[in-house]
């Protein structure tokens, strides 16, 4: 393992459960457990399962001006928050290419941007930029992702377990809703959000609090919950339709094009990248990203060629065998024409064209998640 790696402050933790390990978005990270991905999948959709997310980046914006100036960076409306509300959005380029996506929480005081950990780097350089040319005194923008732990517990079971280990009362944390209260003994921000489709949480703490609180909720979970790492988060988020930068999203792809239309807000002010999405609403969108099922046995994988009447016509973006739904899936983009459900098409996988059918997604249905 490559020494210049960041570790989470639950790499001992994982290290003492038996997980493999492997670089991923400059840490080192949990890929899965001995049970293996489809049984980690499975516990999740049907039990609850504990992940460490502490990887993710935490940027606070804050001071006069810090609404406007948020509102000016995303494509989403932030001003429609009330404090103790969330929202997805989404940051783009001036040519409407998305930098990143991310989640953005109002405090009474301050913004909370939780960024993807492969580009924490790149999407802090990228707001002082926006500062820098936004030219208002007054907004505090740190990066606070070191000293942030950040834990999800997901799955059916997660409000029963969680609620005898808290004084907040979270069976009134609506979802995309969160609040400020303590989790067994330690100091933590509750939020009805999550990666999965699955009824859960989000809990950030400080760092230092991050193996404590891990451990309480192992404990108070016993035979319902399981630690779950980054194999099954990720069988999890595509069986539902969940984007994942760098494979579905990107800076050459745009809002518009990936479905995410829903995160733009386009009458709502002054925004960058509002000019190029707005040119490329009224022109229509040349590709756009879909979901397809196998109609044989194979695994798509990410860069296997999909072909539209013996053509190729795209790649797969993201592919797996859902274990929920028992067969291959995936997403990739498509000539317009080719994206309506039921569209037969073919994924080449070891130089074999697999017949394959557009879908419309989640291809997994059945999610627990209370919205």
């Amino acid at each position: 393992m490559a020494e210049n790696l960041n570790r989470t402050p639950l790499h001992a933790e994982h290290v003492k459960l038996g997980a493999k390990m492997i670089p991923f978005a400059g840490f080192e990270m949990p890929v899965q457990y001995a049970t293996g991905i489809s049984s980690e999948h499975r516990w999740v959709r049907e039990h609850a399962g504990l992940f460490d997310v502490s990887h993710m980046g935490e940027f606070k914006v804050a001071g006069d001006g810090a609404l406007e100036f948020v509102n000016h960076v995303v494509a989403n409306d932030v001003s429609r928050l009330e404090p103790g509300r969330a929202q997805y959005t989404v940051m783009c380029q001036e040519d409407g290419g998305i930098i990143d996506d991310f989640l953005v929480y109002r405090f009474p005081d301050r913004y909370r941007l939780v960024v993807n950990a492969a580009n924490i780097g790149k999407d802090f350089k990228w707001i002082q930029h926006c500062l820098a040319e936004w030219g208002q005194a007054g907004i505090e923008l740190v990066d606070e992702s070191d000293a942030v732990g950040l834990l999800a517990l997901q799955g059916p079971e997660s409000e029963a377990i969680l609620e005898p280990l808290t004084d907040l009362d979270v069976s009134a944390i609506k979802y995309y809703r969160f609040a400020e209260g303590r989790v067994a003994g330690v100091a933590c921000v509750v939020s009805r959000t999550g990666y999965t489709g699955e009824d859960g949480f989000e809990l950030y703490c400080t760092a230092a609090a991050a193996a404590k609180l891990w451990q309480a909720l192992m404990q108070a979970g016993a035979e319902r919950i399981k630690p779950i790492v980054l194999g099954a988060r990720d069988t999890l988020r595509l069986e539902v339709g969940l984007a994942l930068y760098g494979n579905d999203i990107d800076e050459d792809t745009t809002p518009l094009e990936a479905g995410l239309g829903w995160t733009v807000k386009l009458d709502k002010g002054d925004f960058i990248g509002q000019a190029a999405l707005l040119k490329q609403k009224e022109e229509g969108v040349g590709r756009k990203l879909c979901g397809f099922v196998l109609k044989q046995r194979g695994f798509p994988r990410p860069g296997h060629e999909i072909r539209c009447q013996g053509k190729p016509a795209g790649v797969v973006r993201s592919g797996t065998v859902g274990p929920s739904v028992g067969q291959g899936i995936g997403t990739g983009y498509l000539p317009t024409e080719w994206t309506s459900p039921g569209t037969e098409i073919e994924i080449v996988i070891r130089d074999r064209a697999v017949p394959a059918e557009v879908v419309r997604m989640p291809f997994y249905k059945g999610g627990s998640v209370r919205r």
